[in-house]
Order: C-alpha cells, then structure tokens, then sequence
C-alpha cells in the first residue's frame, strides 16, 4: 500500500518535485561537463537551470549532496545499460564482450553525463576527506574479476589473476574512453574493436 512517505519517513515528493529535482541535477550535469567541479557553484548551476538559486538550496541540502546524485544517477543508469547487454550473452566470452561495448556504447552516447561524472567522482569528497565512490569502483572490479574466474571455470580463459586482469582490462577501458573526451572525432567503434581484440587474445585459452 503506497504510504505518500518514503522508508525514511520523509514525505514522498510529488511529480512536480521530482521534476524540478531532475532539472536541477541535468543543468548540475552540465555545469559540471562545461567548467568542471571546482568551478560548478550553485549559482552557476541555477543560471544553467534558469531558476533562482533558492530553488536549488529548497531541493537539496547543498552542492555536495548534488553532486553525489549527479554521479551516482548516471553511474547507475550506465550499469542497468551495461548489465542488460552482458545478461543477454551465453558464455563468459560474449559476456567480457558486452561489458567493455556496453560501457563505451553508453559513455559516447551520454557525454555530457560521462564528462560530469568523471570530474565529480575525481574531485568530490566526504566530511572525512574520503573518495564516497571508492566502493564502488572496487565492486566493479570485483564483479568482472568473478566474471573472468567463471570464464577459466568454464575452460573459455586460460590461467591468470582474475583480479589484477580484471584491473587491467577496466582501466584500458577508461583510456580509451579518456582519448575520446581529448579527441571527440576518435573512432570509438574502430578503436573498441582493436581494445576486444586485443583483451581476448590475451585472456583466451588457446586451442591444442
């Protein structure tokens, strides 16, 4: 039975709320992806919006809980893609697949988003001065590294790390994701092509 209250207790905001919250986090986004983090004030944010700077302090507590949705709604967002391409693959080969063209697919089609993202989970910081987004990043190399291992179990991968592999072959992602955010014109098809390629000559057991 809906309550019109949140698990937290708290009031459940109302369809033109939530509206003007997701206006306020895309304008946060755009911001960010033009001037970066330290330079996204809240005044900037709300010129962006084209409202009132009182309208930004009523939604949210401030520009770091701001901040941490921006990151955290397209981190989210980009998963659900990527993981619903990996789900449709069969066999852990298909699957590495899906998860590094599912990645670089949803990144080149939301760059604003992505450019966003990647200046606030570099940048933002918790009272304690710790990285919120840590966590997270170390989740993903977890769940591909159990990816990889399943792919030995399966006898599809030869014998190596999953885990340091797993770091390997993420952060080759992220570089070739960081030469299109220097150079648009980059052939991202041609260029994720060359990177699966290159990951599962290295990662497959070679037929004897």
């Amino acid at each position: 039975m809906q309550t019109g209250k949140t698990p937290t207790g708290r009031k459940r905001p109302s369809f033109i709320e939530q509206a003007r919250r997701e206006q306020v986090i895309r304008a946060a986004a755009e911001t960010v992806a033009q001037v970066g983090y330290a330079n996204a004030s809240l005044s900037r944010i709300a010129e962006q919006a084209g409202i009132s700077k009182s309208v930004i302090s009523y939604h949210f507590a401030g520009k770091d809980e701001l901040m941490a949705l921006v990151a955290q709604q397209f981190i989210d967002a980009s998963a659900e893609f990527m993981f619903a391409r990996v789900g449709a693959e069969a066999t852990a080969t298909g699957q590495v697949s899906a998860w590094i063209s599912g990645q670089v697919e949803y990144y080149a089609a939301h760059r604003t988003g992505f450019l966003a993202m990647i200046s606030i989970i570099t940048n933002h910081r918790s009272a304690d001065g710790s990285n919120p987004f840590t966590g997270q990043l170390d989740e993903e190399v977890d769940e591909f590294a159990q990816l990889l291992q399943r792919g030995q179990r399966d006898g599809e991968f030869r014998e190596f790390d999953p885990r340091s592999t797993a770091v390997i072959i993420l952060r080759s992602t992220e570089a070739l994701i960081s030469a299109w955010v220097m150079d648009e014109n980059l052939d991202l098809t041609d260029q994720t092509d060359n990177l699966l390629d290159f990951v599962h000559h290295a990662i497959r057991r070679e037929n004897r």
